[in-house]
């Protein structure tokens, strides 16, 4: 009986996640197309039928991440206060590191086997949501040009990595937690002081 629409979906799906787990664990210049067609259970004939190519596929896994790094800036209340904003938005990233931390280890380690073109794609994306993470903490800012840019890069990186810097630390997950909020708000008083006067 063939599957319904349903169960090849879910078949991709698994597939994905496998071929994930595969080059987060190898590097994704260390996978063979038949090793990786072993791994997610095909074989390297049928492979292309359902990933059009290996960098494909780790394209298509980085623009995910970087869908739903937009996705956490959607639910920041503009009225609230930066503080409330701001732990409101580290809150979103630290779960989301906790969903999918194989993503942003491919996203920081293998963004250079994508094509140019690929490439240039992930940098767009990545620059319109740094450009959308300052505007949702900091709307206040007189920062512009290349040293608002600078800031948003440096927020956005201080974001993504710290919840992994902190995953091994002895501390409990609440304190974890605060001490990465403690951190970017105290960066955020010093680079963008006017942010916190006028919303205070």
């Amino acid at each position: 009986m063939p599957k319904t629409c349903a169960e090849r979906c879910a078949d991709y799906e698994d597939r994905r996640d496998k071929a994930l787990e595969l080059f987060a664990a190898k590097g994704f210049g260390q996978v063979s197309m038949r090793e990786l067609a072993a791994h997610v259970g095909l074989t390297a004939g049928s492979l292309y039928h359902h990933f059009p190519s290996k960098q494909h596929l780790l394209f298509d896994l980085i623009e995910e991440l970087y869908e739903e790094l937009l996705a956490t800036l959607h639910p920041v209340g503009r009225g609230k206060h930066t503080t409330a904003r701001l732990s409101v938005v580290i809150r979103a990233h630290w779960a989301l590191h906790a969903e999918r931390p194989l993503h942003f280890r491919l996203a920081e380690r293998d963004l250079c086997c994508l094509s140019d073109e690929q490439q240039a794609h992930i940098a767009q994306m990545r620059r319109q949501y740094e450009s959308h993470l300052l505007l949702a903490i900091a709307p206040s800012t007189r920062l512009t040009g290349p040293a608002l840019e600078a800031a948003a890069h440096v927020v956005a990186c201080m974001l993504n990595s710290l919840p992994g810097w902190l995953q091994h630390s002895p501390l409990p997950q609440a304190q974890r937690l605060a001490l990465m909020e403690n951190m970017l708000l105290g960066a955020i008083e010093r680079t963008l002081p006017e942010c916190i006067s006028s919303a205070a």
